[in-house]
């Protein structure tokens, strides 16, 4: 049975706020450098390399990508051959490493969490609490993908109730327009099919945590149903023409 200390969890979770709050993934810098390399619209590609060279200044300076800095959501999968030593619920913990991160003298992150939302809305102060999403597995370790979702992406999400003959494709092609600049594109769009309704929504959050693979899929070609559906999304939501940070 592997051992996870109070201690060692609660840093961990903040270590990674912090190392995201300034670091992009090396995959959207690819497929943001590959995108700036297609893109034809003057305006937009310039709004990609200030995205680009803003990226880079922040690696540099360890100062965050964006004064947005989120609402955070951790999916954690703790191996049931685990054993925490702790007087705090996983839940606490996750907590304690978000205020810890976003209170860190050296880069204070945005604390934009309130709490009574349909009341007097007062502000946490520490961006606590996060969104913690926790699932048991066959193992003996524990794994955390966390994500700080900015305001402007969250505040865009949408789910509907299709009918079987519904176009997946139609529905996002009128939704992405009603979406603005809003979620301050280029962005991803993570989808989540079937299920009950929070299924669904949560399928599209994790979906967001997946390699960003787009080029080389249009490079590839599709494979199965799946793949064909991503590739008819990706064509047809650029050809809307909203371009990078809506300059078309």
């Amino acid at each position: 049975m592997s051992i996870i200390k109070q201690e060692d969890f609660i840093q961990s979770i903040a270590d990674a706020l912090q190392y995201i709050s300034y670091y992009h993934p090396q995959d959207y810098i690819q497929a943001l450098g590959e995108a700036y390399k297609l893109e034809q619209s003057p305006a937009a590609k310039d709004a990609i390399a200030q995205i680009l060279t803003n990226s880079r200044m922040c690696a540099e300076g360890k100062r965050p990508l964006c004064q947005d800095t989120g609402i955070v959501v951790a999916f954690v999968k703790v191996g049931m051959g685990v054993k925490f030593e702790s007087d705090l619920t996983l839940e606490q913990m996750v907590n304690e490493g978000v205020s810890r991160a976003y209170l860190l003298p050296e880069n204070k992150l945005r604390a934009s969490i309130v709490v009574d939302p349909a009341g007097i809305r007062k502000n946490t102060k520490d961006n606590t609490p996060a969104v913690t999403h926790v699932q048991l597995v066959q193992g003996d370790k524990v794994e955390v993908d966390i994500a700080a979702k900015g305001g402007g992406s969250e505040n865009k999400a949408k789910l509907a109730m299709l009918n079987p003959n519904d176009s997946i494709v139609d529905w996002v092609l009128e939704t992405v327009p009603t979406m603005g600049a809003g979620w301050c594109p280029p962005g991803m769009l993570g989808i989540g099919i079937g299920g009950s309704a929070e299924k669904a929504m949560l399928l599209a959050k994790e979906s967001l945590m997946q390699p960003i693979d787009m080029h080389e899929l249009k490079a590839r070609g599709a494979s199965n149903r799946l793949e064909e559906l991503r590739l008819e999304i990706y064509e047809k939501v650029n050809n809307l023409g909203i371009g990078a940070q809506g300059f078309g």
